[in-house]
């Protein structure tokens, strides 16, 4: 089963009743886009798993952390950049200047969504980015990516977070933090036995 044709199903010919499963006190939609092929569902804990560890889609790949976030421009049409996001507690974090592109558009309208290839699977997350303010929180995602080898800590103004070095095109720190809290995910799998199924949450 390629990629491909996976993608050519047709979803609501492939839908099948969505499972309940307790998430954050609510419950998970599992909708099986692969079940008319015969394919299985996918298992939305082993990917959460594989999105903690930051696993890469192979032992070699370069830019292996590398998400694709995408939002939306004033003329509704679609911006797509790569960000160092990190998935921690459930959701997606990233950091950007107020004069961005990205930050001039979660701004404005916070709908977004991250794509990412992680071993065995691409998965692309969708929800709305809120700018994240509180003190804690804000050492907390600074320390996981300085976890991960960049050195951010918060800024003294507590409006954001700096570091010594950042892409230039951002600007000066302080940077702003946006967490995205999931809405749905939708995994394809690479590997046997395949999958196709979106979540809604």
């Amino acid at each position: 089963m390629t990629f491909c044709r996976l993608l050519r199903l047709n979803p609501m010919r492939g839908r099948a009743a969505g499972i309940g499963w307790a998430m954050k006190g609510g419950l998970m939609e599992t909708i099986n886009l692969g079940a008319a092929e015969g394919l299985p569902p996918v298992n939305w804990d082993a990917i959460v798993e594989k999105l903690a560890a930051g696993s890469a889609p192979a032992p070699d790949a370069p830019n292996s952390r590398t998400t694709w976030l995408a939002t939306v421009n004033d003329d509704g049409s679609p911006h797509v950049t790569a960000v160092g996001a990190l998935w921690v507690d459930g959701a997606y974090w990233f950091q950007t200047g107020t004069a961005t592109r990205k930050g001039r558009n979660v701004m404005r309208d916070p709908r977004c969504s991250v794509a990412v290839s992680v071993r065995g699977a691409d998965i692309v997350v969708e929800g709305d980015a809120a700018r994240v303010i509180e003190p804690s929180n804000l050492s907390r995602i600074a320390k996981a990516w300085a976890d991960q080898g960049w050195p951010a800590e918060p800024d003294e103004s507590g409006s954001g977070i700096t570091a010594p070095f950042n892409a230039p095109s951002l600007g000066p720190p302080p940077w702003n933090v946006y967490r995205i809290e999931p809405r749905s995910a939708t995994v394809v799998l690479g590997t046997d036995p395949g999958g196709l199924t979106r979540f809604r949450f």
